[in-house]
């Protein structure tokens, strides 16, 4: 395949990024135009005949994540999903990575553009999903470069559809739909833009929630949750100061900037094994948001601490690195609290982990906790940019369902807290009903004393302040 820059040609595959903390599994969001099922392997024993380092082996495995994510998938499953039915090998992970985040980034653009070419969704759901993938390498958004030669785009589709049994019959409507794209982009465009959910990438639901939330700051939000995040790391204050590493980074000629207290952000993404000091625990992948969460705790040595709902353990680690306490770490998932555990071995800490509910009672030995940390289940609204899959999974009344649940989370945590102690309360959503407004319910149910703390976090990206959309509420529990 012919590329024009590096940014999507064939690459080892990066980690992909863990799913965020969800209470089971995610509700299905409507589509944009059509509503379909998608089965994640649509052949049985299907072998693709396609050559190993092409362009069209990772437009069929992108395009089958994406079908798998218009049927409910979170998108790091239906990767590795898509990894597999390909039989992709390391090299081509990255490029079928790629590919399915900016489709995902660029979902409702594209399919206002298919329904704008089409008469009908195209079927099978795989072949819909191939022309969104080969979209978002042709329509380049306002000043960015196509990472593709255009026809070179065009051809690997069409060689997609034809070596798929499934969608050998619309090899001709590939080709006629995508070559219309090119000869009619401007008027296309014009048109598809006249849609809000092509013109901000959100289902329409979303896009009127978030001005109805934030009237002053709706356009910025939805624009941030689109922008590519950076990497950011937190520097283990236990093991080297920011500035130490910092240089240390400057020798390996990696390019970084100090955002916060513990906060270093790469220039450019790179893979974790290629971070120096990451084995050694030097330092961990966390966002400068997230990073907040710990020192808001104000830890003190001997302290008997709890981090409730704790995976993806990087706020457990954070907090071991600023005292000696005493942390239980729970989490419903047991497959993610082996994750913080092994995260914990690199890090040279540890911690007591156990695989119950948040809102239940039954693993707790009755002794109270002079801090919490609720990172509670939410919609995860406010890390759209690291999760671009989560706007087309969610529906408009999972913020009801997730922020009951969530209640029912800190009124069975509260009674856990001894007198005087501190209970954080953080989700990384951006609607009210599970952030301010589940902040000041539960401060009137409890009585509960509430701190300085940030409050809600708007996603933005500059300088000095690079973050995801994050919400902090500090309470103190009356000694009275």
């Amino acid at each position: 395949m012919t590329a024009k820059r590096p940014t999507l040609s064939i690459k080892p595959a990066a980690p992909v990024p863990a799913a965020p903390k969800r209470a089971g599994q995610p509700p299905t969001a409507p589509r944009v135009r059509a509503s379909y099922e998608v089965k994640p392997v649509l052949q049985p024993g299907y072998l693709p005949r396609l050559k190993p380092d092409s362009l069209a082996l990772c437009l069929l495995g992108a395009a089958n994540a994406v079908a798998q994510v218009r049927a409910g998938a979170a998108l790091p499953q239906a990767l590795i999903t898509a990894f597999g039915v390909t039989q992709a090998s390391p090299q081509a992970r990255g490029a079928i990575q790629d590919i399915a985040y900016r489709t995902m980034r660029q979902l409702g653009r594209s399919e206002v553009l298919l329904s704008l070419m089409t008469s009908k969704a195209p079927e099978p759901p795989m072949l819909a999903s191939l022309l969104c993938c080969a979209l978002s390498l042709i329509d380049t958004l306002e000043g960015a470069a196509a990472p593709y030669e255009e026809f070179t785009v065009v051809d690997q589709a069409v060689t997609v559809a034809t070596s798929h049994p499934d969608m050998a019959h619309a090899k001709g409507m590939v080709n006629a739909v995508l070559r219309r794209f090119l000869r009619e982009r401007a008027s296309l465009v014009k048109t598809a833009l006249q849609d809000p959910v092509a013109m901000w990438n959100y289902p329409q639901w979303w896009i009127d929630t978030a001005k109805a939330a934030y009237p002053n700051h709706w356009q910025p939000i939805l624009a941030a949750g689109n922008a590519q995040p950076p990497l950011t790391l937190r520097v283990n204050l236990r093991k080297t100061s920011v500035e130490a590493y910092l240089q240390l980074l400057a020798e390996a000629g990696i390019g970084a900037s100090k955002i916060g207290a513990t906060a270093v952000r790469l220039d450019k993404a790179i893979g974790v094994t290629q971070i120096p000091g990451f084995e050694a625990g030097l330092c961990s992948v966390q966002d400068a948001g997230a990073q907040l969460a710990a020192p808001l705790l104000d830890l003190h040595d001997g302290m008997r601490v709890l981090d409730a709902c704790a995976a993806p353990g990087g706020k457990t680690g954070h907090m071991l690195e600023l005292a000696q306490i005493e942390l239980t770490a729970v989490d419903s998932d047991p497959k993610r609290l082996v994750r913080i555990e092994e995260n914990l071995q690199r890090l040279g800490l540890s911690a007591t982990l156990k695989a119950f509910e948040a809102q239940t009672s039954v693993w707790w030995d009755g002794q109270q906790f002079d801090r919490i940390l609720a990172d509670v289940p939410c919609t995860a609204s406010g890390i759209v940019r690291r999760h671009p899959d989560i706007r087309w999974l969610r529906r408009k009344g999972d913020a009801l369902q997730l922020a009951t649940l969530s209640a029912k989370i800190l009124d069975n945590l509260w009674q856990m807290l001894r007198p005087n102690g501190k209970l954080l309360f953080v989700t990384c959503s951006l609607w009210p009903q599970e952030s301010e407004a589940q902040a000041a319910a539960f401060a009137a149910r409890h009585g509960a004393i509430r701190l300085a703390a940030p409050g809600q976090l708007f996603p933005t990206a500059g300088a000095e302040q690079d973050h995801d959309g994050l919400f902090y509420a500090l309470f103190q529990k009356n000694a009275a």
